[in-house]
C-alpha cells in the first residue's frame, strides 16, 4: 500500500477525472467525446471538450464520418480558454479523459503544466512521450466502469 499522501493524490485524480469524463458529455462529436479540467491548488481554474470553434456549427464530423480539420482537443479548449482569463496554468495539473495528442503536448509545455493525469490512451503514443521528454508528469489512472 502507498503512503497515505500518495493514496489521498490518487483520490483526488479519480474525482478529477470522473468530472472531466462527465464535463466529456457536452462534446457533441459523435465518434469521440474528450473532456480536460484544469486545476491548480485544488481549483479547478479551466474546463474544456472536444468541439468546433466559438460560432461554427455543432458538428465535429464530415459526411464520411471523419473528424472536420478544424476541431478544437479538450486540452486545447482548456489551455486557450485560460488565456483569456486572469489564472495562470503554470504549475497546474491538466486532467484528460484521453492522453494528449502531441500538437496538445506542445500546447501542455507552452503553457506551463506540470503535471497531465488521463484514462484512456489516445492511439499515438508521441503526445506523451514529448511531455515526458520535457520532464512534465504523466500518469494513466484507469477509472472503473
Amino acid at each position: 500500500m502507498g503512503s497515505p499522501t500518495a493514496e489521498k493524490q490518487l483520490n483526488l485524480d479519480e474525482r478529477y477525472l470522473r468530472m472531466a469524463t462527465v464535463w466529456a458529455e457536452n462534446s457533441y462529436c459523435i465518434r469521440r467525446q474528450v473532456g480536460a479540467l484544469l486545476v491548480k491548488d485544488k481549483m479547478i481554474i479551466s474546463d474544456g471538450y472536444n468541439g468546433t470553434p466559438s460560432g461554427f456549427e455543432n458538428i465535429c464530423e464530415d459526411e464520411n464520418n471523419k473528424t472536420k480539420p478544424y476541431v478544437l482537443h479538450a486540452e486545447a479548449n482548456a489551455i486557450s480558454k485560460i488565456a483569456k482569463s486572469n489564472n495562470s496554468s503554470n504549475g497546474a495539473t491538466l486532467y484528460v479523459t484521453s492522453s494528449p495528442c502531441l500538437e496538445c503536448a506542445k500546447l501542455i509545455i507552452q503553457a506551463g503544466i506540470s503535471r497531465v493525469v488521463f484514462s484512456e490512451p489516445y492511439h499515438l503514443n508521441d503526445g506523451v512521450e514529448l511531455l515526458e521528454r520535457a520532464k512534465i508528469s504523466v500518469t494513466q489512472v484507469e477509472l472503473s466502469r
